[in-house]
C-alpha cells in the first residue's frame, strides 16, 4: 500500500466522497470548509467557503459540475464544483444531516436533525441546471422516525429513498407518495445505531455500518439479508469497492471517548472482509478512530486527534 496524507482542515473530518471518475475527492469536516482534492496525488485543489456550521455531508453530479452540502447551520448548499461559487441556499428550521443526488441530477434528498419539537425528516428537492431557476420548494417532504436519519440514499431509478439511523432500521420509502414500503425485521437487523451506509456500484445492494460491531449486507429492491461481517469494535464507517469484491469496515471506540484512551487500547483499524465470502482478507491499523471511509481505486480512512489538533486524510491504493 502506498498512503498519501492530505492534510488540510483545521477539525475533525465527517464525511468522504468520490466523484464517479475516481480522480476527485471530496472532503467535509467540522470546520465549515468543504474541501475538493486529486485523488492521485493529495493535491488540495481548493475550499467551498459559505456554511456556518459543521458540514456533515456531500455528493458531487454525475459530470462532477454540482457539488451538494448539507450543514448544521440548518442549511444545504448547492456549488459548482470547478469555479467555487455558490449557486443555492436551501433553508430548514433544523440542522441538515444527509444529501444525495438522483439518477440523473435532477432531484436530490436531504435529510433534517430532530431539532426542538420538530421530527427528523427527508426532503425531497428539484435540482435545476440553471442556478437562476433554482427554488427552495420540496417535491415531497415525510417525516420521519424518532431519532437521528444519519443517512439516506436513492433506491434504483429514483423510485425509492433508502433510509437509516438512531434506531437502528433501515427503511424504504416510496419517493412519490411517501409511503413506508418496507422495514427491515428487528431479528436480523442491527441492534445499536446505524453511523453509514454505502450503495454498490450498479445500486443492486447496500451495506450499513453499525455500532452493534457489525456491517450487513442488503438488497436494494427487497431489503432482505445478504452477508453480516462481524468485527470486534462499534464500525463507524463501511465502503465497498467498485471494482473488487471487497468490503471495508472502519471503527474503534465510540468517537466520544477518543482524547480519553490510548490508541493501542481503542484498537482502531480498517478491515478488509471478501464480500462474498465474509473472511477477513486484511487490515491497517490507525493512530485514531476511522470515523469516515470511501472508495475507488483505494481507501480513504480518516484520523483525528483533538490534542494535537492533527485532522488528516490517508489515501492507500489497495
Amino acid at each position: 500500500m502506498r498512503p498519501i496524507l492530505m492534510k488540510g482542515h483545521e477539525r475533525p473530518l465527517t464525511f468522504l466522497k468520490y466523484n464517479r471518475d475516481g480522480d476527485l475527492l471530496f472532503s467535509c469536516a467540522k470546520d465549515l470548509s468543504p474541501t475538493v482534492w486529486f485523488a492521485d496525488n493529495g493535491e488540495r485543489l481548493g475550499t467551498y467557503r459559505g456554511h456556518n456550521g459543521a458540514v456533515w455531508c456531500c455528493d458531487v453530479s454525475r459530470d462532477s459540475m454540482l457539488l451538494i452540502t448539507g450543514s448544521a447551520d440548518q442549511t444545504a448548499k448547492l456549488w459548482n464544483v470547478q469555479t467555487g461559487a455558490q449557486l443555492f441556499t436551501f433553508n430548514f428550521d433544523s440542522p441538515t444531516r444527509a444529501v444525495d443526488f438522483g439518477v440523473g441530477d435532477k432531484l436530490a434528498v436531504i435529510t433534517t436533525d430532530p431539532f426542538m419539537e420538530l421530527p427528523s425528516a427527508i426532503h425531497i428537492k428539484r435540482i435545476s441546471r440553471d442556478p437562476s431557476e433554482q427554488t427552495g420548494d420540496s417535491v415531497l417532504t415525510l417525516k420521519g422516525p424518532q431519532g437521528r436519519i444519519n443517512r439516506a440514499v436513492w433506491g434504483p431509478l429514483n423510485k425509492t429513498i433508502i433510509s437509516a439511523g438512531e434506531d437502528a432500521v433501515i427503511r424504504i420509502w416510496d419517493s412519490e407518495t411517501g409511503k413506508l414500503l418496507k422495514e427491515s425485521d428487528k431479528e436480523i437487523g442491527h441492534k445499536k445505531t446505524i453511523t453509514s451506509l454505502s450503495k454498490s456500484a450498479d445500486g443492486s445492494h447496500f451495506l450499513t455500518g453499525s455500532l452493534d460491531k457489525s456491517a450487513k449486507l442488503w438488497d436494494t429492491r427487497s431489503l432482505s439479508l445478504i452477508k453480516t461481517y462481524v468485527t470486534e469494535r462499534p464500525v463507524n464507517a463501511v465502503a465497498m469497492s467498485p471494482l473488487l469484491d471487497h468490503v471495508v469496515l472502519g471503527g474503534g471506540q465510540d468517537a466520544s471517548a477518543v482524547t480519553t484512551t490510548d490508541h493501542r487500547a481503542g484498537k482502531f483499524e480498517a478491515k478488509f472482509y471478501d464480500k462474498v465470502l465474509q473472511e477477513e482478507i486484511g487490515g491497517v491499523k490507525v493512530f485514531q478512530v476511522a470515523v469516515k471511509m470511501a472508495m475507488s481505486g483505494c481507501i480513504i480512512s480518516t484520523k483525528t486527534t483533538s490534542i494535537s489538533g492533527f485532522n488528516s486524510t490517508v489515501a492507500m491504493e489497495v
